[in-house]
């Protein structure tokens, strides 16, 4: 623990000011304190060493339990065609979020900011690299992080990050509506407006670009084993002559999922578009869950199995010709 001890010094206010007419340009603080340090640096070498060590040993472990216990929350705010990234502590959770987004909405244009980060005056910048690794952080439940939000002004939606599904994205209209009906009680517990925002938005779920959830991945035929990956078929339903076929990897040797969706578009008139997905940390998280799972119903093995048998069974003819 910090020893530190406040030294208190009375002083007529004239000797003050007399002694502060000739340190050039000092007060008598700034001169007592460069006094003080300048003692310091007259002890012994190792002396000297020894204290400075153990303070800043102190102040590291200082900052280190005042982090364990902070919380964040992450956010990507689009608005005008502009985008920020910015992380809040403490973390926000979803009810607080929906509050944060009613009020800016609903207050008019005299009360509320020009921008909706206007609302946090606490916001800390970061790169989207940074709200990825909060995200992944977020899908690992350590209470670290408590809300990931993705919140599209220009198209109306607000994202979130839930930690069995992924991505759950609402119309904003129907966000705001439900912390309305939630919180409109001022007797209501945080449990109770808790049940009534979850309620309101059950079933309002909407499909978002960016923004896959569990249930956006249900697998169909077995897996397949092709150039060094394991391929995972994602159902994809069509009401017209056009089908979608859109394959998730798995890297054999590697050991760990593929970050990008295989998405082949075949039209009715023959021709063909191919392009490819990058998912984000959420989707990869719950992507991985799912495969994870069906390999398990596919073969009896976990994927980390599967993938090691492979590799066995690969090196096998090369040493026996040995």
């Amino acid at each position: 623990m910090a020893q530190q001890e406040e030294m208190v010094l009375w002083i007529d206010r004239r000797w003050k000011n007399a002694i502060e007419k000739h340190l050039n340009g000092e007060t008598l603080q700034e001169h007592l304190e460069n006094v003080l340090d300048e003692l310091c640096n007259q002890l012994p070498e190792r002396e000297y060493e020894h204290i400075s060590r153990e303070i800043q040993s102190e102040a590291a472990a200082r900052r280190a339990a005042e982090e364990a216990v902070r919380t964040y929350a992450a956010y990507h705010v689009t608005e005008h065609g502009q985008e920020w990234y910015f992380k809040t502590s403490p973390g926000e959770e979803l009810l607080e979020a929906g509050k944060k987004l009613r009020s800016y909405i609903m207050k008019g244009s005299d009360v509320a900011p020009d921008k909706f980060i206007g609302m946090f005056f606490d916001g800390q910048p970061i790169t989207a690299k940074e709200f990825d690794a909060l995200t992944a952080l977020r899908m690992e439940n350590t209470g670290k992080v408590r809300g990931v939000f993705d919140m599209n002004f220009d198209k109306r939606e607000f994202s979130a990050v839930n930690i069995m599904d992924g991505w759950q994205t609402w119309a904003m209209h129907d966000m705001s509506v439900a912390v309305y009906r939630a919180t409109r009680s001022q007797f209501a517990s945080n449990d109770d407006r808790w049940r009534k925002l979850l309620d309101h938005l059950s079933g309002k779920e909407i499909t978002s670009a960016g923004h896959l959830a569990a249930n956006n991945f249900s697998f169909s035929d077995e897996i397949i084993e092709e150039d060094g990956k394991l391929n995972f078929y994602i159902q994809a339903d069509f009401d017209n002559d056009d089908w979608l076929n859109i394959y998730a990897n798995y890297d054999v040797e590697q050991d760990r999922l593929c970050d990008t969706l295989e998405l082949n578009l075949c039209k009715g008139d023959g021709s063909e578009e191919s392009w490819f997905y990058r998912l984000n940390a959420a989707e990869q998280e719950v992507l991985l869950r799912k495969m994870e799972a069906f390999c398990q119903q596919q073969t009896g093995m976990s994927l980390h199995d599967y993938t090691q048998q492979l590799r066995d069974s690969e090196s096998q003819p090369s040493e026996m010709q040995m």
